[in-house]
């Protein structure tokens, strides 16, 4: 098969699957074939007659948030239009580490799954699953890889995708993905948890202290637009996908994670909340309603879930405010772990694109 254009959509917040996109395009450029790498930001739009043209191949790049596709490219190939016997392949980004001389390979959970079986039940052509173990950018969990690491887990990368390119480029199919399916299917309660539950909470663990300058950068570069000023701080919404890029490239390192705060809070819903009488006495009269003790017990958690979210948004509302008092800040500060020297950002993606650009 002779591929005629290729569109390739990313999402990226710190540059990995931005990078495995544009390597994609690099050997589709040197292959003579016309090919269109485009950002998913904010919000985009796709109509059906732009890439309805036969022998068009379609690629989506994306981080792996939670053992799951980010929310964001989840959400767009849910809406992406209806067209069969079209080619597409998928490319996610897990959290690659570096053990000595040992490349380890992150999990992607339904990362791969889910977008396939989406993206098969509307017509298209999966004829492509590869996952590529980028360095892991979670810097809330621990800090970022040395830059030679990362520079060595680039170089790495680099030849499997465009090894990868080469193939689907000359009409062939790879699906790497499948090789770590068992894996994938036993930790996907892990993937459903994060995307039903974890990512809500996980929004509102981020501060900025006393260093913030008002720039607004944060702001202005939040692919999901989840982030707004007030009270002249940085506030993160719900919609937040920790995609790390405004805590990475901040100009003053003032975004932090509230490891304290998220820890007492945790401790709240976890512990504190169905300890309440609701839980504790009502449980068994509930279960011998229901008739089923697991049913029961996940009637009940989810019903727990409902009532911590507004507790979650109110706490978070609260830390926000008292942060403009310089005690809290400097709480805040202290008890964060991301706000110690020691504790690198990861932004290696970012300089990598800059260099990239400068040299086009």
């Amino acid at each position: 098969m002779n591929y005629n254009k290729i569109y390739l959509y990313y999402f990226s917040g710190t540059g990995n699957a931005r990078a495995s996109a544009y390597w994609f395009g690099e050997m589709a450029k040197e292959m003579n074939i016309d090919c269109e790498v485009i950002q998913l930001y904010r919000t985009i739009e796709v109509k059906q007659e732009t890439i309805i043209d036969e022998n068009r191949l379609i690629g989506f790049f994306f981080p792996t948030h939670g053992f799951n596709a980010a929310p964001a490219m989840l959400k767009f190939i849910w809406q992406f239009p209806r067209i069969k016997n079209t080619s597409v392949f998928i490319v996610n980004t897990r959290a690659g580490m570096k053990v000595s001389k040992l490349f380890a390979p992150g999990l992607s959970g339904l990362a791969q799954i889910l977008p396939a079986i989406i993206l098969r039940a509307k017509g298209f052509k999966v004829v492509g699953m590869q996952p590529i173990d980028l360095p892991s950018n979670w810097i809330s969990l621990h800090p970022g890889l040395k830059e030679k690491v990362a520079e060595s887990i680039f170089k790495r990368c680099e030849r499997i995708t465009k090894k990868f390119a080469t193939r689907i480029l000359n009409g062939g199919t790879k699906y790497k993905a499948l090789l770590s399916l068992p894996i994938d299917l036993a930790i996907v309660p892990i993937s459903i948890g994060y995307y039903c539950i974890g990512r809500f909470f996980l929004a509102k663990t981020f501060i900025s202290t006393k260093a913030c300058n008002d720039c607004a950068i944060c702001e202005q570069q939040c692919p999901v637009g989840a982030i707004s000023m007030k009270h002249e701080r940085p506030f993160w919404a719900f919609t937040c996908e920790s995609c790390m890029k405004c805590m990475n490239n901040c100009p003053k390192k003032a975004i932090q994670t509230a490891h304290l705060y998220t820890f007492i809070l945790w401790y709240l819903i976890l512990a504190v909340i169905p300890s309440f009488g609701f839980w504790l006495l009502l449980k068994q009269r509930f279960v011998e309603f229901v008739g089923n003790e697991w049913i029961a017990s996940n009637i009940l958690s989810i019903f727990l879930f409902i009532v911590s979210i507004p507790v979650v948004a109110l706490a978070y509302r609260i830390l926000h405010y008292a942060t403009r008092w310089k005690w809290i800040d400097d709480i805040d500060r202290f008890t964060s772990l991301t706000s110690y020297g020691f504790w690198r950002r990861y932004n290696f993606g970012l300089k990598q694109f800059r260099k990239s650009n400068r040299k086009a």
